[in-house]
C-alpha cells in the first residue's frame, strides 16, 4: 500500500533535510521530484498541480526562511498538505438510528458483499453492535448464498426473501431488525458492470424507502483514475456519504486514495487491507499521511494490539518477564497473541523509522512460526516450564513428535536462552531499552 509513492517521497524529503536553507532553486528541484512521485502513483494531474503549488508557496514563506531547521519544517508542510489531500479529518461511520442503516452500492465485482461482512465484523468488535445483513442483490448468481455463507462464518444473521422486489425486502428487513433487537442494518445491493438508469432507479427507490444514514460506495482501488468517474457517476444520482476502497493492500501506487476527496468531496471511510474478514481499517488521513512519509503509525499499532491482545494475559507475562520466570509456555502464549495482530511484516512497517532500520524489507515466513509452535506443543508441560531439563533423548522425542529435526529443536532452545538473558538484563536495569 503506497509503497512506491512512500519510497519516492521519503527519498526526496531526505534530501531537503540536508539543506541549510530553502531557496527557490532547491525547492523547485524538490517539487519536481514530488510531482513525478505523485504522477507515477497515478494521482490525478489537477490534484498534483494544486498540491505542489500549495506546498511550494508555503515552503517559500517567511516562516520557513527564518526557521532553525527549514528541512524539518518543509517535511511538516508536506505532511500537513498530504493529510488535507486525503480528507483532513477522519469521517467516522454514522451509528445513529434504531436501527442505524447503511446501504452499500457499487459496480459488479467491487467487493460489496465481502465488505458488508467486514463492516459487520468491525461494528461488532469496535462498537459492540448487533448487525443484520440484508440480501438485496437478487440478480448476481450466488450473491445471496455468498452473503449467507459470510454470515455463517461470522455467526451473524442474514435477512433474505430470495428473488423478491429489493425495495420490499429492504423495508421488511428494517421492520424485522426493530422487532428482533438488531441495532445496525447493512443492505447489500445489486451492481452492474457499468452505471445505468435501471440500476440507479432501483438504488434510489431503496434509498427513498429506508432513508439510510450511510450510503457507502464500494470501489476497487486497482481501477486507478477510472474510480473518480465511477464515484462522480454514483454521487450525481445518490447522496453518497462515503467511499470504501477495497484491495488497497494490493495497490502499491494508491493514487485513487489521494485523489478521491479533493475531486469528489466524498470522504474515504474504510480501506480494505487484506482478504480476511477482519481486513478492514477505518481511514484516518493524518495517520495515513504519516505512514506514506515513513513516520510510522503507532496509534494504529496500539489500537490493533488493544483489540487483539488479552490484557490480563499480557500483564501476567510481563510480570513473569520482570521476575525472570519467563518459560516456553509464556513464549507460546505470547506468540499466539502476536498472531492475532496479523502479519508481523505489516506491524513492523507501522514503527516510526522502520525504513531506516531496515524493517520494511523483513520477510517473516509463517512456516517458521508454525515450526516453533509445533516444537513447543510437542513438549510436555514440565519441559515447557523447565527447558533446562531438555537433553538429548528428550530432544529426539520432541523432534519426532513434531516431524522436524533435532537441529531445529536445538536452534529454538538456543534462541530462547538468548532471549531470556536479554530480558534478565533489561529487568535488572543493566541495559537501556532501545527507544
Amino acid at each position: 500500500m503506497f509503497e512506491s509513492l512512500g519510497d519516492r517521497l521519503q527519498t526526496a524529503l531526505h534530501k531537503i533535510k540536508g539543506y541549510g536553507k530553502i531557496t527557490e532553486d532547491n525547492i523547485s528541484e524538490m517539487m519536481r521530484e514530488i510531482r513525478l512521485a505523485l504522477l507515477e502513483a497515478d494521482v490525478n494531474y489537477t490534484v498534483v498541480k494544486e498540491f505542489t503549488n500549495t506546498v511550494k508557496e508555503k515552503a517559500l514563506g517567511a516562516d520557513v526562511a527564518t526557521s532553525i531547521n527549514p528541512g524539518d519544517l518543509f517535511v511538516k508542510i508536506v505532511k500537513d498538505e498530504l493529510t488535507e489531500l486525503l480528507g483532513g479529518e477522519s469521517a467516522p461511520l454514522n451509528l445513529t438510528g434504531s436501527p442505524a442503516i447503511a446501504m452499500l452500492v457499487g459496480l459488479q465485482g467491487s467487493g460489496k458483499t465481502t465488505t458488508i461482512a467486514k463492516i459487520g465484523n468491525y461494528l461488532r468488535k469496535k462498537h459492540s453492535k448487533k448487525p443484520l445483513f440484508v440480501a438485496c442483490d437478487i440478480y448476481r448468481p450466488a450473491a445471496i448464498d455468498q452473503l449467507i455463507q459470510l454470515g455463517k462464518q461470522l455467526n451473524m444473521e442474514v435477512y433474505s426473501e430470495g428473488k423478491n422486489d429489493p425495495v420490499e425486502i429492504s423495508k421488511n428487513a428494517i421492520k424485522y431488525a426493530k422487532e428482533n433487537g438488531f441495532d445496525y442494518v447493512l443492505i447489500d445491493t445489486a451492481g452492474r458492470l457499468h452505471i445505468d438508469e435501471e440500476l440507479m432507479d432501483e438504488l434510489k427507490n431503496i434509498e427513498e424507502a429506508v432513508k439510510p444514514k450511510e450510503i457507502l460506495l464500494v470501489i476497487d482501488s486497482m481501477m486507478g483514475q477510472d474510480a473518480i468517474n465511477v464515484i462522480t457517476g454514483f454521487n450525481d444520482k445518490l447522496p453518497l456519504t462515503g467511499v470504501v476502497l477495497t484491495k488497497l493492500d494490493g495497490d502499491t501506487r494508491g493514487g485513487v486514495a489521494l485523489s478521491v476527496r479533493h475531486l469528489t468531496n466524498v470522504p474515504i471511510k474504510f480501506i480494505g487491507v487484506s482478504e480476511k474478514l477482519d481486513g478492514l481499517d477505518s481511514f484516518d488521513p493524518e495517520r495515513m499521511a504519516g505512514r506514506i512519509l515513513g513516520m510510522g503509525d503507532i496509534v494504529s499499532l496500539v489500537e490493533k494490539a488493544t483489540e487483539a491482545i488479552d490484557e490480563k494475559e499480557a500483564e501476567k507475562t510481563a510480570k513473569r518477564m520482570q521476575q525472570g520466570k519467563f518459560d516456553l509456555e509464556d513464549f507460546l502464549s505470547t506468540m499466539k497473541q502476536m498472531k492475532k495482530l496479523g502479519p508481523l511484516e505489516n506491524l513492523l512497517k507501522m514503527i516510526p523509522g522502520a525504513k531506516k532500520m531496515g524493517l520494511t524489507n523483513v520477510q517473516i515466513n509463517p512456516k517458521d512460526l508454525a515450526h516453533v509452535e509445533a516444537i513447543i506443543l510437542s513438549m510436555t508441560p514440565k519441559e515447557r516450564r523447565n527447558p533446562e531439563i531438555i537433553k538429548a533423548s528428550r530432544k529426539t522425542r520432541i523432534a519426532t513428535g513434531c516431524g522436524l529435526s533435532v537441529q531445529e529443536v536445538n536452534k529454538l532452545l538456543q534462541q530462547f536462552e538468548q532471549m531470556k538473558k536479554m530480558m534478565k538484563q533489561f529487568s535488572n536495569g543493566n541495559m537501556k531499552m532501545p527507544f
